[in-house]
């Protein structure tokens, strides 16, 4: 683990040498205050809670976190400098883990500076606060959950633009899994086992269950799987591309 926590060090202080990392936390501060005050009528709703806040996280990650993601290894593998990373006295899983947990951390730290939000609505009524701090929670796992997926899909091409669209389509599918958009297509011909477990993985059922302030064991393991797996695919394409 020594390995891997030096690669995110590595990863976290590269972050913050491009105007990359800056534009991104404006960018995510910006839009979520955007949608809470305006489409999700804050104020005017009257109620001392932060709903209108987390309903728009899913679909503020849905494209955020693909554009972060994307250069995870796409740039790596373009620019030839995987080459390197493999040559040092690490195992490949510490490496993945290291930039995984870089652009995690990265991604939690955009959503901390949100706390003046949850300041103004305890200074405007009295809210449920550890409902909050639970849809904090599950806000920070569904943004583990997307990098996963994207830093997987990274893995699979030396293209950023391929790698970032790639992801929509996919965290965009996993986040409606349980909706009669994705379901529909099975539902005509796949067996109903197969169709209850494609309805399970969907990222907006888990994370709307943790954001009503219930912190379900089953909702915590599905992402901590779901996070543990990507890395682990992300693991073995790496190993088949290492000689791309």
């Amino acid at each position: 683990m020594n390995a891997a926590w030096a690669v995110c060090r590595r990863e976290l202080t590269s972050y913050f040498a491009t105007p990359v990392a800056y534009v991104f936390i404006v960018m995510f501060l910006v839009l979520a205050s955007t949608f809470t005050f305006y489409l999700g009528n804050f104020y005017e709703r009257g109620q001392a809670d932060l709903s209108p806040f987390f309903t728009f996280h899913p679909w503020l990650y849905l494209f955020l976190v693909p554009a972060l993601s994307m250069r995870l290894w796409a740039e790596e593998r373009k620019s030839g400098s995987i080459e390197l990373l493999v040559t040092l006295p690490l195992e490949l899983w510490e490496a993945v883990l290291g930039k995984f947990l870089a652009a995690w951390a990265f991604t939690l730290l955009a959503l901390a500076l949100t706390f003046p939000i949850w300041i103004t609505v305890n200074y405007l009524g009295a809210p449920d606060n550890g409902a909050i701090f639970a849809a904090y929670i599950g806000s920070g796992l569904m943004a583990g959950g997307f990098l996963a997926v994207g830093s997987c899909i990274s893995a699979t091409t030396k293209n950023q633009v391929i790698a970032f669209i790639l992801s929509v389509v996919a965290c965009f599918l996993l986040l409606l899994a349980g909706f009669p958009l994705v379901l529909d297509v099975f539902s005509g011909w796949a067996p109903q086992a197969l169709v209850d477990a494609i309805a399970s993985l969907s990222f907006l059922t888990h994370f709307q269950s943790i954001s009503r302030g219930v912190i379900d064991f089953r909702d915590l393991v599905y992402f901590a799987l779901l996070i543990a797996a990507c890395l682990y695919a992300n693991t073995i394409v790496l190993a088949i591309k290492r000689g791309d």
